[in-house]
């Protein structure tokens, strides 16, 4: 049975699922919980997907990567692709930048606003700006310098 706070957070999920135009199946009410229970926050398919068993949700990894992408493709999720094999699914969608911690494979976002990108060149006729997607890619420099030497 479910606490009266575990109640409220799968009907605002229902209703956030439904209002994106999507079917509150049981499978995507427990990984829309799991995504959108604890904040802004970065996952990888099979970060989601380990934090499904540890709560005793059988799903498969194919299951997880399908209902990101539904996910993405109604707007609920931002894909942040770091590598051609290595994506993101970020619960903050909107415009903002991010720092990649090389090492620890750990995203996580730029604090404020104070980033710009200028020196745009003119873009082809017909065609606009729909995202700008900013990545620093950091290293930790205690590896770094023993990579130097």
């Amino acid at each position: 049975m479910q606490s009266p706070v575990q109640s409220l957070v799968s009907t605002l999920v229902v209703e956030r699922l439904r209002k994106a135009g999507l079917r509150p199946t049981r499978q995507r009410v427990a990984l829309a919980t799991l995504l959108f229970g604890e904040g802004h926050r970065h996952v990888t398919a099979e970060e989601l997907h380990a934090e499904a068993h540890g709560s005793r949700l059988p799903v498969s990894l194919a299951t997880v990567y399908n209902t990101l992408n539904q996910f993405t493709e109604a707007g609920l999720l931002r894909e942040v692709a770091i590598e051609g094999h290595r994506s993101y699914f970020d619960t903050n969608t909107s415009n903002h930048f991010h720092f990649y911690l090389e090492d620890e494979r750990m995203l996580f976002d730029i604090p404020g606003d104070d980033l710009q990108v200028s020196g745009l060149p003119e873009l082809p006729e017909g065609t606009r700006i729909r995202r700008i997607d900013v990545i620093v890619r950091l290293e930790d420099e205690i590896r770094a310098s023993r990579k130097a030497r």
